[in-house]
This record gives C-alpha cells, structure tokens and sequence, in this order.
C-alpha cells in the first residue's frame, strides 16, 4: 500500500453536474518525510514511517530527537507507519502528493514537489525547489492576455540562471501544458525560451506552469511503473 499524512484545514461544498449540494472536507496533505524504513530481512516484516508537520527541538523528547536526528531530517508532530509501502525508500526521502481532479468533464491538475532527503542532498534538494519556486513565481508574475509561451519560458530559464543556474538544469523535454477537457492540452508551455516568441495566450486560456529543474546534468532515466 502507499500511505501519505495530512491535517484538515477546514469544509467546503461543491455542486455536481445535476445540481446537487455536496459536501467537502479540505485536506492539507503532505509533504511527508520518510523518518525510518524496515526490512524484512531486519525487522521482520517490511514498512515505511512517514513524519509530518515540523515542530521545535524543545518540544520534542530526547529519544524522539535521536531518532530524528539518525533519520536526517527536523523532528515532526506526527509520525506512522505504512507497511508494504509501495515503491524504494530510504530514510530521508520526502514523499509528495501529484492530484488531478476532473469535474463536470473538466480537469485540474496540481503537484506538490518532493525532495529526496538525508544529509547534504536534502539541502540541495531544498535549494532545487526553491529555485523552482521562485521560477514559477516570476512566471505568474507575467501572466495576461497576449503574453507568448516564450515569455513564460524566458521567465523561467531566466530565474533558473540567476539562482544556480551552474548546478541546476532545465531538462527541454519537460515542461507544462495547457490544461482543460483533456489533461494534457496544446499548447506546451516550456521551461526556456525567447521572450515575444511561441503561441500567443488569450483570455480563458488555462495553462499548467511547470518549471522542472535537474542537478548538473539534464540526462533522465525513466523507471518502471509500480504495481498496483
């Protein structure tokens, strides 16, 4: 199984296609980090523990900073344990959550970034998000009516190149998209770019922005699937 932690940040409602009230609960889920991993080998049995929800050092007990501490990552409000959880992981790794909901023949689509944690790499991975956060904001910056994908792509390389740009890479291949009957719709929206070039955005236009960075290098290898 796969297993993600969250906390209820409040209700809402909706109304489906016949017009009928619905109720909704709004959930806040994850990024969780991976805070122990057990073997079958070792343990007896195989499981992942997920922490969620930073909190301080003085609030938390010595052992539970040891183990914190052992893990590599800040000490967490919640942790649990999901066996046979889906996937390889290691202490440190922080799991995301990757939802795309389609409502009334319409789709949505929403990411929340993971890094994979532990030491110096969990640094580096924070920076790579950062980087890309501040990208993807920049981007938005500029959005209206007649603003070209260039212009969001040269927002983006630009930003990247400024923060890091010798560490970090945009892998060209990726990017976002357009977004609505179909979850992946015209037009690509890339990462890089020349500004006042590419397809010209009109009002109504819904659009993905996804700046997607690599470490040093943008070669990529592509993993099978996991069973369901």
């Amino acid at each position: 199984m796969s297993g993600i932690l969250g906390k209820k940040l409040g209700m809402t409602n909706m109304f489906d296609s016949k017009g009928r009230y619905i109720a909704c609960t709004v959930i806040e889920a994850g990024p969780c980090v991976v805070t122990q991993v057990k073997t079958l080998e070792k343990d007896g049995y195989s499981s992942v523990q997920l922490g969620f929800g930073e909190r301080k050092e003085k609030h938390t007990s010595l052992p539970r900073m040891g183990h914190f501490k052992k893990a590599g990552v800040a000490p967490q409000r919640k942790i649990v344990e999901f066996r046979d959880f889906q996937g390889e992981k290691k202490a440190g790794d922080v799991v995301t959550l990757d939802m795309g909901l389609k409502y009334m023949g319409m789709f949505t689509d929403s990411a929340v970034t993971l890094v994979v944690g532990g030491g110096e790499y969990n640094k580096v991975g924070q920076e790579m998000i950062d980087v890309a956060t501040k990208a993807l904001n920049k981007a938005m910056d500029i959005l209206k009516p007649g603003v070209r994908t260039g212009d969001i792509g040269q927002a983006v390389e630009d930003t990247v190149k400024k923060h890091k740009g010798k560490i970090f890479k945009i892998p060209t291949i990726l990017g976002g998209h357009g977004i609505g009957y179909g979850i992946h719709e015209d037009p690509f929206i890339p990462n890089f770019g020349k500004a006042g070039e590419g397809v010209v955005l009109k009002e109504g236009n819904v659009i993905a922005i996804e700046p997607i960075l690599t470490e040093n290098s943008t070669a990529m290898n592509t993993l099978s699937a996991l069973s369901k």
